[in-house]
């Protein structure tokens, strides 16, 4: 059963689903306004492949239990960079030393970047 959660009703759980996990250096970039393939992104890191893993299959567990089902997941075996896909969010976890490298964040400089502690 599909719960009605809002945008940002969805946003805060998932940033508290990864928090739960020990995720560190969570934002949010709100790209709605420059790009039509979704509406937020939500970035975070892990210490370590399990770890990034851990954290992506808590937030699929957790959201399916809410009737949420993603687009797509890439990245999941490996657990290097993984993404998951809601439509409205992507979500992005990184193990810290690829999410340096690429620098995701950096790439959209005119949004709204929320930090999360």
């Amino acid at each position: 059963m599909k719960t009605t959660l809002t945008l940002e009703d969805k946003v805060n759980l998932i940033v508290e689903l990864i928090k739960e996990k020990k995720g560190k250096d969570i934002i949010s970039l709100k790209v709605k306004d420059l790009t039509p393939i979704t509406d937020y992104f939500l970035i975070c890191s892990g210490e370590t492949e399990k770890q990034t893993q851990t954290i992506a299959d808590f937030i699929l567990k957790i959201l399916e239990e809410k009737g949420e089902k993603p687009l797509g997941v890439e990245g999941f075996t490996e657990g290097r960079w993984i993404l998951i896909d809601y439509g409205d969010i992507i979500i992005h976890i990184f193990k810290e030393d690829i999410r340096e490298f690429y620098g995701l964040e950096y790439l959209w400089g005119d949004v709204e970047i929320k930090k999360y502690d």
